[in-house]
C-alpha cells in the first residue's frame, strides 16, 4: 500500500483502508452500518414526501427540517456508498480528485446541518419569546435567504479545502487511515508545509460548527428565561414540549461534531476508535433526525401510517386529534 520512504507526486488515486486494526471484521461491521443508512433514507425521503404534501406542517420549522432532511440525504449518500464497497467488497481505491469532492461535499453537508439547526434554534426564540411577530418575521422569502445563506457560507468556506489540498505536490504516501476521504486525514498524507491547511481547517470548523453551537446555547438559554417567567405550568410544559425534539437533535449533533473534531487533532483515542465514532457521527444523527420528529410531531405519524398502510381516513384523524 505504499512504503514510508516513497514520496508520492501529485497523485492521481489515492487508498482507503477502511477501520485499521479491525479489517479482519469490517465486512460484518458494514451490516449495522448499512441498517443506519437505510433508517436514514427512508426516514428522511419520508419527511420530503410529507412535509410539501401536509399543509399544516406549512410552517418555518417543518421547512427547516425538510431542509435538514435533504442535508441529511445528501450526507448518507456522500459516504456510505464508498464506505460499504471498502468493507463488503475491498474497493480500497479510488481517485484523488473523486476523494477531494467527497471530502467537499462531506463538510459543506455537516456546515449546512448545523447551520439549519441554528435556523431552527432562531425560530423557536421567535416563537417562544416574540409569538406576536413570529409570522412577520419568519416570512417565506426570510425563510428562503436564510437557507441560502447557510448554504453558502459551507459551500464558500469549505469550498476553499480541497482548492487547498490540491495546491499540495508532494504526499509521503497515498494511503488514507479512514473510511471516507475527511479533511485531517488527507493533510497528514503531505510531505509539505501544511501549517496553511491545519489553520484553515480549524478555522473553518469554529466559523461554522462553533459560531453556530454558540447561539443555539445563547437562544435556548432567553428561551428557558422566557418560559420561566410564564405564570400557568400547563404553558411552560407546552413551550417546552416544542422544543424538545429540536434540543435533542442539537445535542446528538454538536456532541458528536466535537469529540469527533478534538479527538482527531487533540485526542490519543486509538485510529479504530476515532474513525468508528467520527463515521457514527456522521450517519446516526441523520437516522434519529427523522425518528425524534417524527415521535414528536403527530401529523408527521399519521402521514406515515398513512403511506405504510393506505389508510383513507387520515385527514379526518388528524381534524379529530
Amino acid at each position: 500500500m505504499g512504503s514510508s520512504n516513497m514520496t508520492y507526486l501529485n497523485p492521481r488515486t489515492v487508498t482507503l483502508i477502511g477501520i485499521p486494526g479491525l479489517e479482519h471484521i469490517q465486512f460484518w461491521i458494514g451490516f449495522p452500518f448499512f441498517v443506519v443508512c437505510m433508517v436514514a433514507l427512508l426516514g428522511n425521503i419520508f419527511l420530503i414526501i410529507i412535509i410539501p404534501t401536509e399543509r399544516s406542517l406549512h410552517q418555518p420549522m417543518y421547512i427547516f427540517l425538510a431542509v435538514l432532511a435533504v442535508t441529511d440525504l445528501g450526507l448518507c449518500l456522500a459516504i456510505a456508498p464508498k464506505m460499504l464497497a471498502i468493507f463488503w467488497f475491498g474497493s480500497y481505491s479510488m481517485a484523488f480528485d473523486a476523494c477531494l469532492a467527497q471530502l467537499f461535499f462531506i463538510h459543506a453537508l455537516q456546515g449546512m446541518e448545523s447551520g439549519i439547526l441554528l435556523a431552527m434554534a432562531f425560530d423557536r426564540y421567535v416563537a417562544i419569546c416574540d409569538p406576536l411577530r413570529h409570522t412577520s418575521i419568519l416570512t417565506p422569502f426570510f425563510l428562503v435567504r436564510l437557507v441560502l445563506m447557510v448554504a453558502i457560507r459551507a459551500i464558500v468556506l469549505v469550498g476553499i479545502l480541497p482548492i487547498l489540498l490540491k495546491r499540495l505536490h508532494f504526499f509521503r504516501s497515498v494511503v488514507i487511515v479512514h473510511s471516507y476521504c475527511e479533511h485531517m486525514a488527507v493533510v497528514k498524507l503531505a510531505a509539505e508545509d501544511v501549517r496553511v491547511n491545519k489553520s484553515f481547517g480549524l478555522f473553518v470548523a469554529f466559523a461554522i460548527l462553533g459560531f453556530d453551537m454558540i447561539f443555539v446555547f445563547i437562544s435556548y438559554i432567553l428561551i428557558f428565561r422566557a418560559v420561566f417567567r410564564l405564570s400557568q405550568k400547563e404553558a411552560r410544559l407546552k413551550a417546552f414540549n416544542t422544543c424538545t425534539a429540536h434540543i435533542v437533535v442539537f445535542l446528538e449533533f454538536y456532541i458528536l461534531a466535537f469529540f469527533s473534531f478534538f479527538s482527531h487533532r487533540f485526542g490519543h483515542v486509538s485510529p479504530y476508535t476515532h474513525i468508528l465514532l467520527s463515521t457514527i457521527y456522521l450517519l446516526v444523527p441523520p437516522a434519529l433526525n427523522p425518528i425524534v420528529y417524527g415521535v414528536k410531531t403527530k401529523e408527521i405519524r399519521l402521514r406515515i401510517a398513512q403511506i405504510c398502510i393506505l389508510k383513507p381516513d387520515i385527514h379526518t384523524a388528524v381534524r379529530q386529534s
